[in-house]
């Protein structure tokens, strides 16, 4: 007969059990400590919505003192990099296409001319702009530069142009998203963040499952091969992850009115090798895993630095160089990239070419390991 006194001997029997339980988990223990960890040092050292140091190009066609002390005022600003020189207006198209500079700087050939006549010049900065954030400091910083950053050299006779307003006129062409409308960033990227929580997640159970309700036995007693047993896993969860693939499309369309200028073949097509990485990923992690708690807590444990270390929430370029060279691991990373180059820039399978190699390579480890891994007896 149960007693309803509460009974200290029979509760520190079950603390001791508890903790018994926790020390043999040691799996589980150390997701316990290394999530919070994880979080503390991305959030603490690794985000930065205050990007500086961003890549940029100059085209100056006007080699005079004014157009070098403007690119050095630039460059001495901290939030530019003056990384690139192009030489014609084609390859300033290229470069903000592919992302490889933030933002470029032209000044025109008749730059100084017109500005010693007083005639008011035209300074263009274009910007990459699919992420509003990315580019908004610096932005706030080419605009406190204007009014004072040729006093130094507008002495004597020109001193009279140092007035307000400044003595030429600064022209910010904003690209891809002019009216910095932050679905047109979040929406086409929510696309590789819910793919990857949920192709990881759901397929991380698909052999631990099977292990803990008993057919595992059953699937070990035929003669199919690892990979096999792995592929035919995945392949069913790669139709779940193209109608996730087709209802943010359409949400995004319809919902939300972002613009589709490139291929949606392409991007379907690119797609494919995006859901494949986060299967294998998830596969993987269900043979290492005992059980389906260990196996959720792993995929959770994926899915945090993808998110924060990606380019998602937080400008990639604001993060210091370590931990860019993580992001630079991740897949959803690069198809970030892939997704808002092809439906805000129209960019087609040349300009993404470099983005796939990287998700390819992660997928040929991941499922080497995966297959690895896999145990083909009960031990």
């Amino acid at each position: 007969m149960k007693t309803r006194e509460f009974n200290w001997r029979r509760f520190y029997a079950i603390v001791a059990k508890e903790f018994i339980q926790m020390r043999r988990d040691r799996l589980t223990f150390a997701m316990m400590l290394g999530i919070p960890l994880l979080q503390l040092v991305l959030f603490g050292y690794a985000i930065n919505t205050d990007p500086k140091h961003l890549p940029t190009a100059v085209y100056s066609a006007d080699n005079s003192i004014f157009s070098r002390t403007i690119v050095e005022a630039l460059r001495n600003s901290s939030y530019f990099d003056i990384t690139r020189e192009p030489q014609s207006e084609a390859e300033i198209h290229d470069l903000l296409s592919k992302g490889t500079v933030q933002f470029v700087v032209e000044i025109p050939v008749d730059f100084s001319r017109k500005l010693l006549r007083g005639e008011k010049p035209d300074l263009l900065l274009e910007a990459d702009a699919t992420d509003p954030m990315a580019i908004g400091y610096a932005q706030s910083a080419v605009q406190a530069l204007v009014p004072t950053v040729l006093n130094r050299d507008l002495t004597g006779p020109l001193k009279k142009l140092q007035r307000t307003p400044p003595p030429f006129n600064l022209v910010v062409h904003a690209h891809y998203n002019p009216e910095a409308i932050t679905q047109y960033n979040i929406v086409p990227g929510l696309m590789g963040v819910v793919l990857t929580m949920t192709m990881v997640i759901i397929t991380t159970l698909a052999i631990t499952r099977e292990r803990e309700s008993g057919t595992m036995e059953n699937l070990l007693a035929t003669p199919v091969r690892p990979g096999e047993v792995i592929v035919g896993k995945i392949v069913p969860y790669i139709f779940v992850g193209y109608l996730q693939v087709f209802l943010i499309l359409v949400a995004a369309k319809f919902l939300f009115n972002v613009p589709m200028v490139g291929s949606i073949p392409l991007l379907l097509a690119l797609a494919f090798l995006f859901i494949v990485a986060h299967l294998t990923v998830g596969v993987t992690f269900s043979t290492i895993a005992r059980n389906q708690r260990q196996a959720m807590q792993m995929g959770m444990f994926f899915f945090l630095p993808n998110i924060l270390l990606s380019g998602y929430m937080f400008p990639f370029r604001g993060m210091p160089n370590w931990a860019q060279d993580i992001g630079e691991i991740l897949p959803l990373t690069h198809f970030l990239r892939i997704v808002r180059g092809i439906l805000l820039k129209g960019n087609g399978f040349m300009e993404v070419a470099p983005e796939i190699w990287p998700i390819l390579l992660f997928v040929v480890v991941m499922l080497a390991i995966g297959i690895k891994r896999y145990r083909q007896t009960l031990d």
